[in-house]
């Protein structure tokens, strides 16, 4: 299975390709979300270790399951043949209605065929008032007019 684009990256792939992974992730498909990665893809988020697409699929049912509302954007901080560092900000609220915005970076490395074989994400979470939120898109894709993480001052 290939999944373009491949490495090694250019700017407009590396864009693409994180494009890509927000479009996926906004989805909160696990199943989806989980076909971008190698069978044996190793996960590091926050504190929890994840090995391969059936570990992939139960993190993100469980972390979808209380984190309400995601909504999430990505952008390209750096790149180099088949690494991509990203940084990306997303809002979610818990089933008590408290909103967040969790930020962080996460370092990719993707095998030849373009399959995500490392992620390394460290993120930190921020309590807001509904007031403060930023993303207003209905839940899905981003719409293409929204504004960037720089845009948006984040």
């Amino acid at each position: 299975m290939s999944r373009p684009p491949l490495p090694p990256f250019t700017a407009e792939a590396a864009a693409q390709k994180a494009r890509m992974a927000e479009d996926a992730w906004n989805s909160r498909d696990p199943e989806r979300v989980s076909l971008a990665y190698t069978e044996d893809s190793v996960w590091r988020n926050r504190a929890e270790f994840v090995t391969g697409r059936p570990e992939i699929v139960g993190f993100l049912t469980r972390k979808w399951a209380r984190e309400l509302d995601y909504r999430l954007i990505k952008e390209v901080w750096a790149w180099h043949d088949n690494r991509i560092a990203v940084r990306f900000a997303y809002e979610w609220r818990d089933d008590s209605g408290h909103w967040f915005r969790s930020y962080g970076n996460e370092n990719w490395e993707f095998d030849a065929a373009g399959l995500m074989r490392q992620r390394l994400a460290s993120i930190n979470d921020l309590p807001i008032a509904e007031s403060e939120r930023k993303y207003h898109w209905p839940l899905g894709r981003r719409p293409d007019d929204h504004p960037s993480l720089s845009e948006l001052g984040l």
